[in-house]
């Protein structure tokens, strides 16, 4: 794959840097853009064989110097830095301007169940984008909609003492997946490009309370973890968009092939437990 450049967003964040670690080990050639071209994760990256470049979703010149050259792209933007309509805004005109530079394959990364009118801002603006995505005329794209990240689960705001704590009941199984597994499809999504054509799918790796993850984090954190449900009030006061999607795993959920899909690719996925042992270990 040493022929084909494919420029990576959010390359030094969780999702790119996944993804740009495993083309990186399969022989692709690797475009990482960054606002922190000199933090230790864009130097680790390049120490990998990437090439870094300075760049900003909102600056139109940047981005477009990124593009040239490359044949496919991995597009993600970050709704709790940019804003639901910032992100929105940037997925639109980085799809464009990738379609204009020439992109051959396009990977976008979404949200779970983006499709499924759940009223959520951060999901159904990330599903409008798929949309321009489609109407572009990539010659091959993809996207990949990956459920609530294991890693939230260690996560400054969901540890609070010896609490894990969430808005949603404690009764709820929510689907779950590790940030790795997104790093492996995404890498996935570039090999077979040519079968992966206008997929766009759903990745969990595990379905477990928030009682029972705590149980599971406690291993990681070293101490005994007990699970505390938050008052939707009180989460509604920070953010509605929180808010109703905690509403919304409660009602509805992920709808995942955690069974399928792993068989159906022939790329294991982790469960809360394995991810959480590798991260002990």
């Amino acid at each position: 794959m040493s022929d084909r450049l494919v420029l990576v967003t959010g390359a030094t964040g969780s999702q790119g840097g996944a993804v740009a670690r495993e083309l990186l080990a399969k022989g692709w050639r690797v475009r990482a853009l960054t606002r922190k071209p000199d933090g230790d994760a864009a130097k680790a990256l390049a120490a990998k064989g990437a090439e870094i470049v300075r760049g900003d979703l909102d600056d139109a010149a940047a981005v477009s110097s990124a593009l040239k050259g490359a044949w496919g792209t991995w597009a993600v933007q970050n709704t709790w830095e940019a804003g639901v309509e910032g992100e929105e805004r940037q997925g639109h005109a980085f799809a464009k301007a990738a379609r204009e530079a020439g992109v051959q394959h396009f990977v976008y990364t979404s949200v779970g169940s983006a499709h499924r009118n759940t009223g959520i801002p951060h999901f159904d603006n990330k599903y409008r984008v798929e949309r321009t995505v489609r109407g572009l005329g990539f010659p091959t794209y993809a996207v990949l909609r990956p459920v609530y990240f294991m890693e939230n689960l260690v996560g400054g705001w969901a540890l609070q003492g010896d609490k894990l704590t969430a808005g949603i009941a404690p009764t709820t199984k929510l689907q779950m997946v590790a940030v790795e597994d997104i790093g492996k499809y995404g890498a996935m999504l570039f090999e077979r490009h040519q079968e992966m054509n206008g997929i766009a799918l759903d990745l969990g790796g595990d379905a477990v309370t928030m009682p029972e993850a705590a149980t599971i984090v406690s291993g990681i954190v070293g101490r005994p973890l007990t699970y505390q449900q938050i008052p939707i009030d009180m989460v509604r006061k920070g953010s509605e968009d929180v808010a109703r999607m905690y509403e919304w795993f409660d009602a509805v959920g992920y709808d995942a092939d955690i069974v399928r899909t792993p068989k159906f690719f022939g790329i294991p996925t982790l469960s809360l437990k394995q991810w959480a042992a590798k991260r002990k270990g």
